[in-house]
């Protein structure tokens, strides 16, 4: 869904009126010009106007007439937004600590999972406990090479999907297909079951509460502007993120007992398997930080974070890839120079592919998951690519802008996977030019699991398989367009044909 700011106008208005009655409370921007530069904002509702529906393409113009470091004034909220690798690694790196801590969504309060989740605590002492849990039990090499068997499965069934729809002649929805691999990708490496079927409704309630909470999370609140209407929750987002969470939490918490159970009818020790496993040996051991309720909420998180902007990158690539047909080939001929005709693509022989790598890098820096990353807040007044930063502003970086900047890319609007044959750029967070998934203390702790599944998949798509558009379309027919929201989605779903090459 786009975000209409618009459409807040009226409750905004109405909701600033009791304020301001009550109060006698000014919104005001620091009036120094120690602060960095931006549009002047309009009483009451600050810039919020200026966002538009498509927020990161407005702030990027924005940011070419006032720099690289802006201030905006949203509502009752002082936001700094970078558009410059230079800055950004100021934020994320020489000055992580002071700039590490969370803007919290209201509608993230729900169910308290602000205080329990790792993508929202500020970084102390839990917050590290469960950064650890996550490097060593859940995301390590050694725990997703274990569980690697599970995920080879997987991509044999969207295979055998594929080849049915080929069959038929009839069309894939990629962002359906990649939604339900990467589900129970992640589903079988986490709990060794499925959650979706390419062919059947019996799972679309799971689905639908996944795609419900990044509805409720991207969409526009007034009380994320104004959070003196916190209590009232005036748009009702924080209830119906209640009853999202409190039915993953009850589904998540319920694979918990029954696992419990299953470990307490074991004579012996029984030897991790899965990640929920491997969490579990923690939560049982003497003085644990690690509590049933934080594992629960942990796999909300890394289930919300994980599905969604894996599914939308494996998406966007193959956009790009009908878009450009030369390279879809090249990609194939690199597939079929590496592998023979049959053998099984291995997460390991990753390596072995510098274009494809190349073609998900370049498909990051076109279309980051999460343009603005999740937003950063300043626990002190600090100073940032020579101006002051007032304490407890909120500080998005626009990673959309930075890859589409021609002053860091040749041709930036381009598809042009090549540029990164010749570069050692990457995007594990040392590239500040290139940081879709974050960098320093904040850096995505899923990348290492979303770097196998995005290659992977692409790599069985694109190893036995052509793909054509429907109803005659050409290359340059394909729609490209955005729907803005916590990560950037397709406006149009790409629904193209397999054939067997």
């Amino acid at each position: 869904m786009t975000m209409d700011y618009l459409a807040l106008l009226p409750i905004s208005l109405a909701c600033v009126t009791i304020h301001v009655f009550i109060s006698r409370l000014w919104m005001k921007i620091p009036k120094s010009s120690k602060y960095p530069p931006g549009p002047r904002p309009l009483p009451i509702i600050g810039n919020i106007l200026e966002l538009g529906n498509q927020p990161h393409q407005a702030l990027t113009k924005l940011s070419q007439i006032y720099g690289p470091i802006m201030s905006l004034k949203l509502g009752n909220i002082n936001t700094i937004v970078i558009s410059s690798p230079q800055i950004a690694k100021e934020v994320l790196q020489k000055n992580d600590q002071i700039f590490s801590n969370r803007t919290i969504p209201d509608t993230v309060r729900a169910l308290d999972h602000h205080i329990l989740s790792m993508v929202w605590l500020p970084p102390l002492t839990q917050w590290r406990t469960l950064r650890r849990v996550c490097a060593t039990k859940v995301f390590s090499s050694q725990q997703l090479d274990s569980t690697q068997v599970f995920r080879r499965r997987k991509i044999q069934e969207l295979l055998n999907y594929v080849e049915e729809c080929c069959n038929k002649g009839q069309a894939l929805d990629i962002g359906e297909a990649s939604f339900t691999i990467v589900l129970n990708s992640i589903s079988n490496t986490f709990f060794s079951m499925d959650l979706a079927h390419y062919t059947s409704n019996k799972s679309q309630e799971f689905k639908d509460l996944i795609w419900g909470i990044m509805l409720e999370a991207g969409r526009p609140n007034v009380v994320d502007f104004f959070p003196i209407f916190r209590k009232l929750d005036p748009q009702g987002a924080r209830s119906r993120m209640n009853s999202y969470f409190i039915k993953l939490i009850s589904f998540f918490d319920g694979l918990i007992e029954e696992r419990l159970r299953l470990r307490s009818l074991e004579k012996e020790s029984k030897e991790c398997n899965d990640v929920l496993d491997s969490v579990l040996e923690l939560m049982l051991e003497e003085n644990s930080q690690i509590s049933r309720l934080h594992i629960s909420h942990l796999f909300l998180d890394l289930f919300v974070a994980g599905i969604d902007t894996t599914a939308s990158t494996i998406e966007w690539a193959m956009t790009e890839l009908l878009r450009n047909p030369k390279v879809q080939e090249k990609v194939r001929e690199e597939l079929q120079l590496v592998f023979a005709k049959g053998e099984q693509l291995e997460e390991s022989n990753i390596s072995k592919l510098p274009f494809l790598r190349a073609v998900v890098k370049e498909t990051l820096r076109l279309h980051p998951p999460a343009p603005f990353l999740v937003p950063h807040n300043s626990s002190i007044e600090a100073e940032l690519g020579g101006f002051m930063v007032p304490k407890s502003a909120q500080i998005l970086v626009n990673v959309w802008a930075m890859g589409r900047d021609s002053s860091i890319w040749t041709n930036p609007n381009e598809f042009m996977p090549e540029r990164f044959l010749e570069s050692g750029i990457d995007f594990k967070g040392q590239d500040f030019e290139l940081i879709p998934f974050g960098a320093g203390r904040r850096i995505c702790p899923g990348l290492s699991l979303a770097f196998r599944t995005v290659h992977i998949v692409l790599a069985s798509l694109l190893f036995d398989y052509d793909w054509k558009l429907m109803n005659g379309q050409k290359s340059e027919d394909v729609d490209v367009s955005e729907k803005f929201g916590i990560t950037l989605n397709k406006a149009q779903p790409l629904q193209i044909i397999p054939i067997k090459v």
